[in-house]
């Protein structure tokens, strides 16, 4: 019999074998866009931190005044009782930046979403997912026990044709895309979603992490809005916004909530704050796509459609060659490997922030057109289409 070492040794080899193998390497982070790695200070463009805000003055020091205040972790269950006092004021501000009637947050976006399609479908029912949509919704998917089927990406005629086929015997139809898919940087097409969903007697359900679109008037004719607290803000967790009677249930059968420790008051507090300060400075939310779209001129790509550009290199090893080539420069650009992406599309993926500086970007721009896109050993298929 194969020993469990023998199994996990042999499964690692497999990776090593495929350049899929991945590793933790200590990543330190004292200014929102410098990294210390292996002694050398990085200029990184694989952080979420949008719009910088990790680092900012105003989410500290309202991290400490919580724990000051509440102390460091919940304790328990929000439903028992780790639902602190900030939790409400968060929820409404939540709410109120999204449109809805209330909002709901949760440990992080991976368990809004394991949590959301699970609490909301069954057996009897239908979800349409996008064939590129985060790993955490398909995990939501799958968990709700409905009949799944996946759509080409952002084809619209095709989740049509599917819920022709589908639709028939099923008490309720869920569809389920991201507003800005996290590895292509592309936006889906809601309004023709939202459509389909309304012929079709369907609900739509959005995840926006990516997405740096604070207008409560935004998409109205979607029910359920996914956010994060993680990336533009700065802090960490994640949340749904739909109607009072719709958040109600999720709080009642969402396995996710229910059996996860509440958010430390510290992160809670710092969401917060975060809210507060672009509520004050609105504008800094149209940076990151600016800062995107500085480096897509100057590469000579395609505009990009938010803060997230993917170099699609085709194979692993050819992506991890891109990031070596890009640390020797002081720029830190992770590869992405399967099975985060499909075979074939291993890619470096840059998420630009506010805080980039335009020199740095013009920098890199160039050093990825000369040094990247044109070496015969590394083929190019990037896209925005």
């Amino acid at each position: 019999m194969t020993s469990l070492d023998e199994f996990a040794n042999s499964k690692l080899s497999e990776l090593e074998r495929g350049s899929l193998r991945r590793t933790l390497v200590a990543t330190g982070r004292t200014d929102g866009i410098w990294v210390e790695r292996g002694g050398r200070q990085l200029l990184s463009f694989s952080c979420n931190d949008y719009l910088g805000l990790t680092q900012h003055p105003a989410l500290k020091a309202a991290a400490i005044a919580a724990i000051e205040r509440h102390g460091m972790g919940a304790g328990a269950s929000r439903l028992v009782t780790g639902n602190h006092p900030l939790y409400e004021d968060l929820e409404e501000r939540l709410a109120r930046l999204r449109g809805t009637e209330a909002a709901c947050v949760f440990g992080s976006g991976y368990l809004v979403n394991a949590g959301v399609a699970q609490a909301l479908a069954g057996r009897d029912d239908l979800i349409l997912i996008d064939e590129l949509a985060h790993s955490s919704l398909w995990t939501g998917a799958r968990l709700s026990r409905a009949e799944v089927h996946a759509f080409h990406h952002n084809d619209v005629r095709h989740a049509a044709s599917l819920m022709d086929l589908h639709r028939s015997g099923r008490r309720h139809a869920l569809i389920v895309t991201e507003g800005v898919f996290s590895m292509d940087g592309d936006r889906a097409p809601l309004a023709d979603l939202s459509e389909l969903a309304r012929k079709t007697d369907a609900w739509l359900m959005v995840d926006d992490a990516h997405d740096l679109t604070f207008d409560p008037h935004a998409d109205p004719g979607i029910p359920l809005k996914i956010g994060t607290l993680s990336k533009a803000l700065g802090s960490y967790g994640g949340y749904v916004a739909a109607s009072r009677a719709v958040i109600e249930l999720i709080r009642n059968r969402a396995r996710t909530l229910i059996y996860s420790t509440g958010l430390p008051p510290a992160t809670v507090a710092a969401a917060i704050a975060a809210l507060e300060l672009i509520g004050r400075e609105p504008e800094i939310a149209a940076k990151p796509l600016a800062k995107a779209r500085l480096f897509t001129r100057l590469a000579e790509l395609p505009d990009a459609e938010s803060a997230i550009v993917p170099l699609v290199l085709g194979e692993a090893q050819a992506a991890l060659e891109a990031q070596r080539l890009l640390e020797a420069e002081g720029f830190l650009a992770v590869a992405i490997r399967p099975p985060t992406v499909s075979e074939g599309t291993a890619r470096l993926r840059l998420a630009f922030s506010a805080s980039h500086p335009d020199a740095e970007i013009e920098r890199l721009a160039a050093f990825v057109r000369e040094r990247i896109l044109s070496r015969a050993d590394i083929q190019l298929k990037y896209s925005l289409a």
